[in-house]
Formats: structure tokens, sequence, C-alpha cells
């Protein structure tokens, strides 16, 4: 235990127990353990400020510190040395620690401070630390600072390629990649080749603090990751660790390989040109291969044997399926309880009409959220624009003996009169495809629900008359503005007159058009 006057200190200040946990790097339950020793002993900080260290522990835990001095010590030159052998971990060298201990009936330190003694053990001998190179441990990504060209084959234009680079700092087994971004969707889709040509997964994925995947990365508080680097970690069960800020060592490993990748593929590929990164990536896999196949100069193998002997037994299995890149969007719930993503439609509950939702699109399936809850997901659409992919689930009661189709649609228009068929007649027939006019005479003939069949039957006929081809929009601002008001033509009959701004009626005379008055298309004099 450490630190112990230092909590104390910090307690007095009014800090709570995270914030010291997070300032101190001291588990929580050791803090919590302080301050109920300290409250059981009556100590405060006052009362111990002129001590030191030691003389507070022994204070607050000379009885435990007495069971220390009984307590079997590890061997840790054993530990160190057999920390080199494949398979083994600090944990499993701790259980077996645990074992030798309790067949002597003997106590043992616990698991955290076990391993905080190995890390004293190899500062104190001045070694390097043995995990930091486990086999199957660690895959360490960067972008590659030299850049390569792809030309386009008319203009000659000179397209960078930015160069991604995977190493596996036990065996020091590489993969590159060329891209023509360094966005998201390039970072995300490099690992994924990487996995597939490693044949394996690592425990852990170590990346620069590089912003496309890494928002944000504090000394004392958990990495902040991108959503899409994230959910592609998850998928592969593997856990991202970004290298401490300005500490290069952490990466050693990588940034070694990516001098010895420049000379090896970039140095060999300089004088050729790639018209595309499809050549140019084959070209990168060619010399990658004889990178990795070379053999080693001080030592026996090459990088991929000792990978394949080695190290890929200790890799995770690749899932069946490589995982798909998606993207998040926005959509309303639109009355016909669909929302539009990228030109199709897909159902939504009808309880979510006129909500907001996030959807997760990938290649094969969208998904929608609402407020952080999956609520539905199709799979995606593909083709002809403005298909439909309806769950009848999804629809009211009074919707789920019917489909959405031309023929329900037009016996609703002729159930509120002739004219209103008509127009919606006219709506099909201006859409190559059937489902681009379902929004349209879907938001048409709910103008019902608000002003009634007869002023929806008298505003279509209206429109018919005026207009050349009417929609939603022009219904809607007559029915608004009341211009479907019936009056007497000049020789008795009936007939539908438009009114004007004022209210006026305004003879036959003057309804050449269906306009909004001389005064919106230019003033008074423009007549």
């Amino acid at each position: 235990m450490r630190d112990v006057k230092k909590v104390l200190e910090m307690r007095s200040q009014n800090y709570s127990q995270r914030q010291i946990s997070v300032s101190l790097k001291i588990s929580r339950d050791t803090i919590r353990k302080i301050f109920n020793v300290a409250d059981d002993k009556k100590v405060c900080w006052s009362s111990v400020k002129d001590l030191s260290e030691s003389d507070v522990q022994n204070l607050l835990f000379e009885q435990e510190m007495k069971i220390n001095l009984s307590i079997k010590q590890p061997d840790f030159d054993y530990i160190h040395k057999e920390l080199l052998k494949p398979g083994t971990t600090i944990k499993l060298l701790w259980e077996e620690y645990v074992d030798d201990c309790r067949s002597i009936k003997s106590p043992f330190y616990q698991y955290s401070y076990f391993c905080e003694r190995y890390r004293d053990y190899v500062k104190k001998h001045n070694l390097t630390m043995h995990i930091n190179h486990k086999p199957g441990d660690k895959m360490m990504v960067d972008w590659n600072g030299t850049r390569m060209y792809v030309y386009d084959r008319y203009t000659g234009e000179a397209i960078p390629a930015y160069l991604f680079e995977a190493t596996l700092p036990f065996s020091m087994y590489s993969y590159v990649q060329a891209c023509p971004s360094m966005k998201i969707n390039d970072w995300v889709d490099c690992h994924i080749q990487a996995y597939r040509y490693f044949g394996g997964v690592t425990r852990l994925l170590i990346p620069d603090n590089l912003k496309v995947g890494i928002i944000q990365n504090k000394k004392y508080e958990d990495p902040i990751l991108n959503k899409s680097y994230q959910e592609m970690a998850d998928y592969y069960d593997t856990t991202i660790i970004p290298t401490r800020v300005r500490k290069p060592k952490d990466k050693a490993a990588v940034e070694g390989a990516v001098g010895d990748c420049t000379v090896a593929i970039v140095g060999r590929l300089r004088n050729r040109k790639f018209f595309s990164f499809e050549d140019l990536n084959k070209a990168i896999i060619k010399e990658l291969d004889n990178f990795n196949n070379r053999p080693f100069q001080k030592k026996d193998g090459s990088r991929k044997s000792v990978y394949l002997d080695e190290e890929l037994p200790f890799m995770k299995a690749l899932p069946e399926q490589p995982f798909e890149l998606s993207v998040w969007k926005r959509a309303k719930v639109q009355l016909n309880y669909h929302i539009s993503i990228e030109k199709m439609n897909y159902s939504v509950p009808y309880e979510y009409v006129g909500n907001y939702v996030d959807v997760k699109v990938t290649k094969r399936t969208v998904t929608v959220y609402y407020k952080m809850n999956q609520i539905c997901t199709h799979d995606r659409l593909y083709g002809r624009i403005n298909q439909y992919s309806t769950n009848e689930s999804h629809m009211p009661e009074n919707h789920q003996k019917f489909q959405w189709n031309k023929d329900r649609f037009m016996k609703w228009a002729a159930s509120i009169g002739d004219n209103t068929s008509i127009l919606v007649s006219k709506l099909f027939d201006r859409y190559k495809v059937e489902e681009q006019a379902y929004k349209g005479c879907m938001s048409l003939l709910k103008l019902s629900d608000k002003y009634g069949k007869t002023r929806l039957e008298n505003a279509c006929q209206l429109a018919l008359d005026h207009i050349s081809q009417p929609g939603y929009k022009n219904i809607k601002m007559i029915l608004q503005s009341n211009q479907d008001l019936k009056a007497k033509s000049c020789d008795g009959s009936s007939y539908i007159y438009l009114k004007d701004k004022n209210d006026n009626v305004q003879s036959e005379c003057d309804m050449h058009a269906f306009v909004r008055g001389k005064d919106y298309y230019g003033g008074r004099n423009n007549g």
C-alpha cells in the first residue's frame, strides 16, 4: 500500500474517493479501505501531516504489516524468465504462486499488489518487462509518413496514397495498405484487411493518438474513441489502448517497422506508375510478402516463420464474416410511418410518427434507434429508387389488412370524389416507378382529415382547371387560403371561384389561371 498519507490529505480537501483514485492511480477499494480504517482509529490529516509515509502506514495498518512479514515472497527472477515463454501470463504465474502458498498454508499477495511488486523488480534491476511483447497480444497500427501516388489515366493527375501499417511486436510480422484518404472509413477498412492478412486477432489494439480514431486521450481518464472504431474493436473482441501522449517508446516496434517497410516496399516501387489503388495494393502485398519472408540477420527464421510457429496459435479466431462499417444518419418518421434513407423507404412502428430517429446503415442492414433504444431493423434495399420495406407489425391496426399500392390509393381517392381521383391518377402518371408517388398521395389524401372531403374535392377541381400539373403543395395552399369556396357563375350555374387576398370573389372572366395575384408577381403596375 502506498500514498496513504496523500490519500488522507486529499480527503481533508474534500476530494471524492473517485477523484483521489484517478489522481493517485489507486483502486477505489483501496481508497475505501484507508477511509474506513482512518475512521475506526479516529485518524485525520491534522494528526498525521507531520509524520512520514511509513509512520502513517504503521499507525493505520500495523497488524496487517506484521502479517505481511510472514507472506511467502514471490521469486521474481524466476517469474521474469518464465514470462519469456509463449502463453505465459503474469496472472497465470500469480495463480501458481497462490497455489504454492496455499499448499504450505502461507498468506499470499493479492494480484494487484503482486503485479506492482513485479513492476518494482523490473524497475530496480533496469530490465525490460517481457509482458509487453507476448505472442498474439498486441497489434500496433499507424500511418506511414511516406506517401505514394496513384495517377489518373486520362488527366495524369497525381492522387496521394496514404500508407497504413500494422505490426505484431512479438514476431514483427507486418501489413501495409495504400488508401485514398486517412478518414475513418479507410482507417477501419485497413484494420479489417490487416486482420484478414494475419488470419487472426490480437487481444489488444495499440494505435497512436490520431484524431480519426481517438477523440480524446487524457492521462488519468479513459480514452474517448470514435464510435465506428469502437464498434469495429467490439466486433473483433479486441481492446483499443492508445499510446500515451508524447511516449514514442510505447510503440517502438511499429516505428522501427515503418522504416524497414519504407525501404522494402516504397523504395522498390518508387519508379513504377500505378493507375488504380487496386493495382498499387497488389504490388504492395507482393513486396510485403518478400519483406515478411526475408531471413533475420541476427537470429534464425523470418517474421513470417516466427509468426506461424510461435504467434498464430495465440491469436484469437476471426469472426465468420468481416466487420461492416456503419454510417449513422438522422431521419424523421413520416405520416406513412416510414423513413427515407438514401432514397429508400423503411417502416418504423407507427407510434413514432413525427419523431426523429437515429439510423445505423451498413452494407446489409438498416437499424433504427429512438433515444438510444433499437426499435426495428431491415435488410438494406438496393436497385431502383423509392422501394419500400414494410413490416406489417409497424402499421396501425386498421392498416394491417392492407399494403400500400396504387389500387389502395385510388380507392381512397374515389371515396372522396371524382376530381380527387383524377388528381391522384395524375400523380401516379408523373413517375416512372409507382412507389415514388406514395408519399405525395398520402400527404394529399390526409388533407381530408383536416379540411373535410368536400373541401378537398373542390380544391382538386380548382387545381385541375387552372394548373397543368397540380400537386400536394398546390392543394394545401388552396385550402389554407380558402380559395376553394363555391359561388354562382355569371350565367347562374354553380362554379368554383378564386378569392383575392381581400376575400373578394373574382368574376369568372378573371379566372384565366390559378394565380396568387399580380402584386405577388411584380407589383401593381405589372399587369
